[in-house]
């Protein structure tokens, strides 16, 4: 049953994630060129790729924009919703964690916005820099939508795939503290999400160092937003790091949930599988209703 259910979702994702994406608003990130970026990035330039997978795969981005998918009227929860791809910050998967994640979020009542951050690297050992300033210029800009979009300010989550995940975990970690360089009033609103969630995130940790700590970039304390995390036991050494998250999260009081599969590797996005971790939708969910953001 819940195989059919996820076809069927999958199948009205197809039919109208063309229409939404070019429907939806399409916001630049920047009112002018992003900041801080290197010399000799537009060697870089490729164009997006589709897989024989049928994943969208968009390797270049040097001017970040927001796809907003809004909730029909009717179902608006007033939550909304920045969705962060996966691709190892060398790539996003575009549609597979981006625009199908949006569309079951309005599904749910939940006002979605997919970032295209960019990508690849600019640095090798450290690729989140620059991503960490289109997010939190981005959780600024929807928060200045909250009256044109009818969303409350207080309920603004951030979600990522992969390195989207870890990405969400640098604007969890460093929401104290401005990546950039004010530009405009926008930039005077709250980078702080309201809540987080996680799916197999990545770069949470590294066993070759210490399969015992988080990476040192990584800061949990009291005020923490709120996280949900879906990964499985098959996901590398992926698991371990979810689980040092979670009980740091836990030693500090901060409200969370953390879901370990047994089977199901890694990047699947709401791709039905017969494995278990096809069920985190589900599980998020719950959770996101459990917690107060599907209440209208």
């Amino acid at each position: 049953m819940l195989q059919l259910t996820r076809l069927i979702l999958l199948f009205n994702i197809a039919l109208t994630v063309g229409f939404h994406a070019q429907a939806g608003d399409s916001i630049r990130v920047w009112p002018g060129e992003a900041p801080d970026e290197p010399t000799g990035i537009e060697s870089k330039k490729a164009k997006a790729v589709t897989g024989s997978d049928g994943v969208i795969r968009i390797p270049y981005v040097d001017t970040p924009e927001l796809f907003h998918f809004p909730a029909h009227p009717d179902k608006s929860t007033g939550t909304c919703i920045i969705v962060c791809p996966g691709g190892g910050y060398g790539k996003l998967a575009w549609n597979k964690e981006g625009t199908e994640i949006a569309i079951w979020l309005n599904a749910l009542g939940v006002e979605a916005v997919v970032l295209k951050y960019r990508v690849p690297r600019r640095d090798r050992e450290k690729p989140h820099p620059w991503p960490l300033q289109d997010l939190q210029r981005s959780i600024r800009i929807v928060r200045s939508k909250a009256v044109d979009w009818k969303i409350d300010v207080e309920r603004v989550g951030v979600m990522g795939f992969s390195a989207g995940g870890h990405l969400c975990a640098m604007a969890s970690s460093y929401y104290g503290e401005s990546s950039y360089k004010p530009i405009d009033v926008i930039d005077k609103l709250d980078a702080r999400p309201s809540f987080v969630s996680f799916i197999y995130p990545a770069y949470l940790g590294n066993t070759r160092q210490d399969s015992t700590k988080l990476d040192s970039l990584v800061k949990i304390d009291a005020k923490t937003p709120p996280t949900f995390i879906a990964i499985t036991h098959d996901d590398s050494d992926r698991a371990i790091f979810a689980a040092l998250y979670y009980a740091e999260l836990k030693r500090h009081r901060v409200s969370a949930e953390l879901h370990i599969y047994s089977k199901g590797g890694h990047g699947y996005g709401l791709r039905p599988s017969p494995n278990p971790a096809s069920t985190w939708p589900a599980r998020m969910e719950d959770w996101l209703r459990s917690s107060g953001w599907l209440k209208r």
